[in-house]
Formats: structure tokens, C-alpha cells, sequence
């Protein structure tokens, strides 16, 4: 298989993301709608923090149980390290764009630019558009990784297993569009097709990056920082999505939601499992 093909395999894994986004345009939700894709999203994103941390800690578990002493605080030390910056950055990161939300807008310059600062100045600012922002940068980061593994293995000439992985893998992101756009739905805010458009090249298109790094560079230390940074973005954003459950009061549904949002997680993640991933 060339490396053109393999790369589109990779996009495709990536762009599937693309298929849950269009919810996001739905109008006015009702407000257990809006609930319950914000509690299926808090499920998927908690499947994924799982699933992130255990590919990020296991190179330096492995090294523990061998005694490399050295190689396990090298590794544990990227993947703490990468974590805070994942998490703490994300903090920092919304207190600024508080800040710059409470501040009045600059003047703005050139040709279209009022009309193109009332399409996008509004929904970029709002909390909503900023926290999906958020969960598609941490997806992206994690799909990343996903594009590596598709990538090498391709690179080792095993074909069927990068194929098994492209269709875990496009599953598995098919589900993270509904995680990104449950903010929106939430706030009862109607993005532009071209927002969701950019959403999806964040959070789908890093599948496609990796691919294709994937096919020169093997990088276990990269690997785990990669995770780390995803690890700890998709933590903050779990945060903030269970602060937005508790304020629409459903807790019933949001239990179940939640519950059903880690279920398809897992379900999705079988095929994964059968590719020996």
C-alpha cells in the first residue's frame, strides 16, 4: 500500500468525526435534550480519559515491572508534566478568555471586517464556542496518537491491522462529534456550518497528521506527551460539562446519559480490541 493511500486511510479515520457535528445546528433543543447530549458527552469523554491515561501510563508500567528504574521516572516525569500543562494551561487559557470577553472589542479594519466581526466575534466569545474549542483540541490531540498508531503500523507492513484500526478508530470518532457540539446544544446557541467545519479540522485532522508521521517517526516519549496534554484537556472539560449537568437539574437523566455515553465508548473501543490494540 502506498503512502498516498495510507494517508487517505488516515483521513478518513479522522473525518468521520464529521458525522456527529451537524446536531450542533439543531434549533432552540429542548432542555432535556440539551441534558442528555451534554451528560452522553461527559460518558464519552470519561471512556476517553480512561482510555488515554492507560495508553499514556503503560511505557512506564511496562519499565516498572523490568526494573528500568530510569526509563519509568523519564516517562512518568513527560506524562506528569504534559498532564498539568493539559489541564492547568486549559484554566489559565479560559481565565483569559473571561478577561478578553469582559473587555470592549478592538476596532475592527479592512474590507468585510464588521460583517465578519458580527458573524464569528459573538460565538467565539461565547462560553459555549470556547469550551467546544476546548473538547475538539483534546480530541485532536488524542486522535493524534490514533493517526501514529495507523501510521506505524502501515509503516511495518501490517496492512490488515492498520485497516482494523482505521475502522475502530473512524467508529470510535464518530461518537466525539456529539462530545463537541454538546456545549452548543446546551447553551441553545446554533453554530455557523463553517464553525463546525473548523471543529472538526481540530479535532478530526490531527488523525490525518499522525498518519503521516506516523509513517517516519516512532516516538514513545512524544507519544506520551501527546496523551498527557489530551489526558489532561479532556479532564478539564469533564469538569466543566458536569458543572452544566448539575445546573439543568436532570439528575436522572443525566445518570443514565452518562451511562449510556460510557457504554458506546466501550462498544466502539471493541473493535480496537479485536485489532489487538
Amino acid at each position: 500500500m502506498s503512502s498516498p493511500q495510507i494517508a487517505l486511510l488516515g483521513a478518513v479515520a479522522g473525518l468521520t468525526i464529521y458525522l456527529g457535528l451537524p446536531i450542533g445546528r439543531l434549533r432552540n433543543p429542548a432542555p432535556r435534550l440539551s441534558a442528555g447530549l451534554n451528560a452522553l458527552a461527559v460518558g464519552i469523554l470519561i471512556f476517553l480519559l480512561w482510555d488515554v491515561l492507560g495508553a499514556a501510563w503503560e511505557p512506564t508500567d511496562a519499565a516498572l515491572a523490568a526494573q528500568h528504574w530510569a526509563t519509568a521516572a523519564d516517562d512518568g516525569a513527560v506524562l506528569a508534566a504534559a498532564l498539568t500543562c493539559g489541564l492547568l494551561g486549559l484554566v489559565y487559557y479560559d481565565r483569559w478568555i473571561a478577561r478578553r470577553r469582559a473587555a470592549p472589542p478592538p476596532l475592527s479594519r479592512g474590507p468585510g471586517a464588521a460583517a465578519l466581526s458580527e458573524e464569528l466575534t459573538p460565538r467565539a466569545r461565547s462560553r459555549a464556542a470556547a469550551l467546544a474549542l476546548m473538547i475538539a483540541t483534546g480530541i485532536g490531540l488524542h486522535n493524534f496518537a490514533e493517526g501514529l498508531a495507523i501510521g506505524n503500523s502501515a509503516a511495518a507492513g501490517e496492512i490488515s491491522l492498520a485497516l482494523l484500526l482505521v475502522i475502530g478508530f473512524g467508529l470510535h470518532n464518530a461518537t466525539e462529534g456529539f462530545g463537541i457540539v454538546a456545549p452548543l446544544a446546551a447553551a441553545g446557541e446554533r453554530p455557523s456550518w463553517g464553525f463546525l467545519v473548523l471543529l472538526g479540522l481540530i479535532g478530526g485532522g490531527p488523525t490525518f497528521v499522525g498518519t503521516l508521521i506516523g509513517q517516519q517517526v516512532v516516538d514513545e516519549t512524544v507519544s506520551i506527551a501527546f496523551l498527557g496534554l489530551a489526558a489532561g484537556s479532556i479532564l478539564y472539560v469533564v469538569i466543566e460539562l458536569l458543572a452544566v449537568a448539575r445546573r439543568a437539574g436532570l439528575k436522572e437523566l443525566t445518570s443514565w446519559m452518562i451511562l449510556v455515553g460510557l457504554l458506546l465508548g466501550f462498544a466502539t473501543d471493541g473493535v480496537l480490541v479485536a485489532a489487538g490494540v
